[in-house]
């Protein structure tokens, strides 16, 4: 058999058959080939860069949506997200290979018309910002758009790429893992697609971009705020609680509902720090309307009575299994501290529900300054004027913070300025203070430490 005869042209051995196909031909031969090759390679290298952007960013429940809905290739994507690690790897291995094998044949292509050094320096360049608009930007863009019709369109010849780079994949798995154990880093990917902080701050971000309104962006983070309280900060306090004795009267009972405005009363025998049960208006009623006496404590129901460090968000479980409307609030010394309703733990959610006359807790004077009742959180205020006043283990409303900066009881007019905000007290019932108008102010280089200032102007240091 005769050889073929070789050619070099420009570094490159061409070779031509007994036909006599010039080099002038197989040098065309050759750039078709490299274009076309590199044209694939572009193709591959957004592939997998797609991937890896549609199968990260698809949310667990969205893909349980995908799945329970019977779309095509859901399937594929579960099984290759069962493991997220060896999945990345094989992503990542394919787009290395594309984009180098893509630098190799576009050097050795310019070789054959460029010097070496102007042929490394023009395909370095060039195949940088092909790779970066054609093999990833592009891509990827299209992948955050498209994410759930992508990763299921992807989901099969991402599997068929698994199984064709089987060795190197297995090989760069568990060397990966092996680098991850001694650089003490965690070689997992199985972790939630948001945790409670990034949730949060998307909401501040929805709101702010108008995707989500002010009063839903509200109430979206009360129920996030609704699982850190406790008992003690929601609780409608003793001084403000309506009883009556288990001595008393069906009829006394019903006239105290009448007057509180409640369709339960808490009953005690003795005093408030025994409350036995609650009394329910209805039945109240009908044993009012029995011709024999009735003794108040038949009509008692059973209670709960609960630490005021009780978790609200369990507490409300606890109810609704209980079937209980309403609860007794205890310290550590088993003294009766407050009483908690169903309505009150809603309210820290979608907000204060009123009924007939009554007022609002807090009263917008302008965008800096509203008239707040004493009890308060502090939190609502914080939340109201966006401003910081520190809650503390001794106190959770605005009178809390008065008395507790002030150190002693406070008149009405008085005022305390604490950092940027004024607080002037409003109105005081005996030691009770009722109101409370609290203004940010502009100055934001005031010293932190209270001061307090009668009506009259006269300061009252306090450390």
């Amino acid at each position: 058999m005769d050889r073929l005869p070789m050619y070099v042209l420009e570094g490159v051995w061409l070779f031509t058959g007994p036909g006599g196909f010039g080099p002038e031909l197989s040098l065309q031969t050759v750039t078709i080939i490299g274009v076309s090759s590199l044209f694939v390679l572009i193709l591959l290298s957004g592939f997998f860069s797609s991937s890896e952007i549609a199968m990260f960013k698809l949310t667990d429940h969205r893909l349980e949506g995908l799945l329970e809905e019977g779309t095509r290739g859901a399937e594929t994507v579960a099984a290759l997200r069962e493991n997220p690690h060896r999945l990345l790897v094989t992503i990542l291995v394919g787009n290395n290979l594309v984009n180098i094998a893509m630098s190799s044949i576009a050097t050795g292509l310019l070789a054959l018309y460029l010097s070496q050094a102007a042929a490394v320096a023009v395909a370095t360049f060039g195949i940088t910002a092909i790779v970066l608009l054609f093999g990833e930007a592009a891509p990827k863009s299209y992948a955050v758009e498209n994410t759930e019709s992508w990763s299921c369109r992807i989901a099969r010849p991402l599997k068929y790429s698994e199984y064709l780079l089987y060795p190197l994949v297995v090989v760069f798995d568990r060397l990966t893992r092996q680098v991850n154990k001694v650089t003490g880093a965690d070689s997992t990917l199985e972790s939630p697609y948001a945790t409670r902080d990034e949730l949060q701050q998307m909401l501040e971000t929805g709101e702010e971009e108008g995707v989500i309104e002010e009063d839903e962006h509200q109430l979206l983070q009360r129920i996030f705020e609704f699982t850190d309280r406790i008992a003690k900060e929601v609780m409608t306090p003793r001084l403000d609680i309506e009883a009556v004795s288990v001595e008393d009267t069906p009829a006394a009972a019903i006239e105290v509902c009448v007057q509180s405005g409640h369709d339960r009363v808490p009953v005690y025998r003795g005093n408030l720090d025994n409350v036995i049960g609650i009394a329910n208006l209805s039945d109240l009623v009908e044993a009012y309307q029995e011709p024999e006496n009735v003794d108040l404590e038949r009509v008692v129901e059973p209670t709960l009575h609960v630490p005021e460090s009780k978790n609200v968000a369990e507490l409300l479980e606890e109810m609704r299994k209980a079937r209980m409307e309403m609860v007794i609030v205890i310290d550590e010394f088993g003294t009766t501290e407050g009483l908690l309703t169903v309505e009150d733990l809603v309210e820290e959610i979608v907000g204060e529900i009123l009924a007939g006359g009554e007022e609002q807790p807090i009263e917008y004077v302008d965008d800096r300054t509203i008239i707040a009742r004493g009890e308060v959180n502090i939190h609502e205020v914080n939340e109201a004027l966006e401003v910081e006043i520190p809650e503390g283990e001794e106190f959770e409303t605005i009178a809390g913070f008065i008395f507790n900066r002030a150190g002693r009881l406070v008149e009405a007019g008085e005022q305390l300025t604490y950092r940027n905000i004024k607080i002037t007290v409003e109105s005081v019932d005996k030691t009770r203070i009722m109101k409370a108008r609290v203004e940010r102010l502009k100055d934001e280089g005031i010293a932190d430490e209270a001061r307090t200032e009668d009506s009259e102007g006269v300061a009252d240091e306090n450390s």
